[in-house]
Order: C-alpha cells, then sequence, then structure tokens
C-alpha cells in the first residue's frame, strides 16, 4: 500500500537530507583533517593525546546543528508523528532551511578542521598555544552558527515551526 505524500512534505524531506548530509560532511571531513593532525602529534608526544581528541572532537557541532535542523523538518512536515502535509511553497523554504545549515556546516567543518589541525601541531611545539589553538579552532564555528540561525529563522517565518 503506497502512501501518498504531499509535494511540500517531500521537500521538506529533502531539506532534512540537505541539512544533515551536507553539514554531516563538513564536520566528517574536518574531524579527519584534525584527528590526522592529531595523530601525529600524538607520535611525537604521547602527552598530547587528550590535546588532540579535544581538537577533533570540536567539529561535531556542525553536524549536530544539521541533526537538529532535520529532525524538526521531519517533525513538523508530519513525516514523523503523522499530521497534515505541507504547501508546496513552505517545502520550498524547508530545502532553503536544510540549504543554509547544510551549506554554512560543510564549510565551517572542513575550516575548523584544518585550523584544528594546524593548532595541535602548534601546541605539540609549545604547549601554552593550547588556549590560542582553542580560540583559533572555534573561529570557523561561527559560519555554522550563523546557517543554523538562518535555517531556524526560516522554518519560523515560513510556516514550518509555530
Amino acid at each position: 500500500m503506497a502512501v501518498e505524500i504531499a509535494l511540500g512534505t517531500a521537500l521538506a524531506a529533502i531539506g532534512a537530507g540537505v541539512a544533515v548530509g551536507f553539514a554531516g560532511l563538513g564536520s566528517g571531513l574536518g574531524q579527519g583533517i584534525a584527528a590526522a593532525g592529531s595523530v601525529g602529534a600524538v607520535a611525537e608526544d604521547k602527552s598530547m593525546f587528550a590535546q588532540g581528541i579535544i581538537f577533533a572532537a570540536l567539529e561535531e557541532t556542525q553536524a549536530i546543528y544539521g541533526f537538529l535542523v532535520a529532525i524538526l523538518l521531519l517533525v513538523f512536515s508530519g513525516l514523523l508523528g503523522g499530521g497534515a502535509g505541507l504547501p508546496t511553497t513552505v517545502g520550498l523554504v524547508a530545502i532553503g532551511a536544510g540549504a543554509a545549515i547544510g551549506f554554512a556546516g560543510l564549510g565551517s567543518g572542513m575550516g575548523q578542521g584544518v585550523t584544528a589541525a594546524s593548532s595541535v601541531g602548534a601546541v605539540v611545539e609549545d604547549k601554552s598555544m593550547f588556549a590560542q589553538g582553542i580560540i583559533f579552532s572555534a573561529l570557523p564555528e561561527t559560519q555554522a552558527i550563523y546557517g543554523f540561525l538562518i535555517a531556524i529563522l526560516l522554518m519560523v517565518f515560513g510556516g514550518i515551526l509555530g
């Protein structure tokens, strides 16, 4: 038995996929880059393991932002938990919301990974660089925060949330 899904709801599903897919891609690539730098630091100095884990974990937030937006889109579109389907125009807004965090998370996660990898390399050379490295590594996060906020605003004022 096939289930009939409104076009707007189907578009919201695409938005959810874009949100979690691209943000997760950026997060995963960023974590891989930072972890690769951390492995090199640990090979040089075994006491760098904890700092390396911290630098490699920073990039996880982009995936979390994308995941949250995707869940909100799925729940409020009616795909999870039932409910009425979305109009096509609202579905297009959902794609915009997914793209906002997806693409912002992609760039932010990759940039954060590169910065974290460089930072862990600096810390292995000079332990006093840890705080500065964390600050530099946190800077690319702002782009993901902007994308997350725009996604939420689109969902609120586009008729998806509340």
